[in-house]
């Protein structure tokens, strides 16, 4: 008898950090969910497994470019000081 019953727990899908809160910051150009560029995402599923983990592995660093938007409350707090 042919047991394939671990092949229902096999994936086949991409790794991504893709945490599906897409929006490109203006300045930046990085995914502020992500933290990936246009051109990656565009690209992710044609790379290499290794690239991709790669990427993956640069994304914290990416973190401190984006940075917090200063208007409304915040932005009325600050230029009181």
């Amino acid at each position: 008898m042919n047991d394939n019953s671990d092949k229902i727990w096999q994936r086949t899908e991409l790794d991504s950090p893709c945490v599906k809160l897409c929006a490109i910051h203006p300045v930046e150009r990085l995914c502020v969910g992500c933290l990936r560029t246009i051109e990656e995402i565009t690209a992710w599923s044609r790379m290499p497994a290794a690239t991709r983990r790669e990427i993956m592995a640069e994304l914290p660093t990416r973190a401190p470019r984006l940075h917090k938007r200063r208007g409304g409350h915040a932005g009325r707090d600050a230029s009181l000081s």
